[in-house]
């Protein structure tokens, strides 16, 4: 079979490879955090990591809350105002993790997943991991149950689908996304960017949406990045397959979020050696401003799927 899953129980949590044999295109999760760690092709002879990620299992545990690379945010995703909201006329203030003045990117990004099935044929290769939020911070104490599932196939394509339950007596307030750093060699001065929207989230002076819109087509059509600085939220176009591309003169990544992540957040830090492109269901401080926030019914099952695809040129 050309589809191969190698689990390493040797790190100080288990790490997962998905490889293609066929193409050699590789994907490498890590059990910690359930996050995606290498996604790699072959390029001119070289195999090529477009992924920023970690050294080790314990480099990501040590490291995860230096630009949370690759972290999954969840039950909210970039910021929450002071760390605090109030649902259904009780106030909650958020425990962890703290950007001064405001709670960052969730709860469960250092969460420990635990791998329940692994899978491979002679189409796709994939492993599936499981994770319970036992209402540990004060908070947010709604438990609930998330089951990722990574599937790698056919044309250098792997996606990710997280699939939410919980049984509380009633619903719960949610929302989610993947925090990724992608390098594809080169810095993102020299990358082209094209994306699915012409509407921005307007943020005020602590990255907070204001609740006002700004036109902003630039990267529609698609453009060299050039020394463009972003950490704004976009409104992806839900008129077509909303998608966004990274390239190079090597390489292109396409990333296909469907329509359970309809915002797209992109920041540039300032070393730009990478582009953080981040899909979220929700878009910053929706606990607040109610901007995709989802109120997940008890005893139902809530599904958000994105993907990535490699493409050497």
């Amino acid at each position: 079979m050309p589809y191969k899953v190698i689990v390493d129980r040797s790190q100080v949590h288990p790490v997962i490879t998905l490889i293609n044999r066929d193409t050699n295109c590789s994907a490498e999760i890590f059990s910690f955090g359930g996050l995606l760690n290498k996604f790699s092709i072959p390029v001119n002879g070289k195999t090529v990591n477009v992924i920023d990620g970690y050294s080790s299992a314990e480099d990501a545990e040590k490291n995860i809350t230096n630009g949370f690379k690759s972290a999954r945010l969840s039950p909210f995703t970039c910021r929450m105002n002071k760390g605090q909201f109030h649902f259904n006329e009780q106030g909650y203030k958020v425990e962890k993790f703290y950007l001064p003045p405001h709670a960052i990117h969730g709860i469960t990004y250092d969460a420990v997943y635990e791998v329940k099935d692994v899978y491979e044929d002679d189409k796709h290769a994939s492993v599936t991991l499981h994770y319970r939020y036992n209402a540990t911070d004060k908070g947010y104490p709604f438990s609930y149950d998330v089951t990722l599932k990574w599937k790698l196939e056919a044309d250098n394509k792997i996606s990710v689908r997280a699939a939410v339950y919980h049984v509380n007596k009633n619903i719960i307030p949610y929302a989610e996304g993947w925090h990724p750093y992608f390098n594809l060699g080169t810095s993102v001065n020299q990358c082209t960017l094209q994306f699915d929207s012409d509407t921005m989230l307007e943020f005020d002076d602590t990255l907070l949406p204001t609740g006002k819109k700004i036109k902003d087509d630039r990267f529609v059509i698609g453009k060299l990045l050039g020394n463009t600085f972003f950490d704004n939220c976009f409104e992806l176009n839900q008129s077509s397959h909303p998608k966004c591309v990274l390239s190079n003169s090597q390489i292109q990544l396409t990333i296909l979020p469907e329509a359970s992540y309809p915002y797209l957040q992109i920041y540039t830090p300032p070393h730009r050696e990478s582009i953080a492109i981040e899909n979220l269901s929700g878009a910053p401080d929706a606990f607040n401003n109610g901007i995709g926030l989802k109120l997940l019914e008890p005893n139902h099952t809530y599904t958000f799927t994105t993907a990535y695809q490699l493409k050497a040129l």
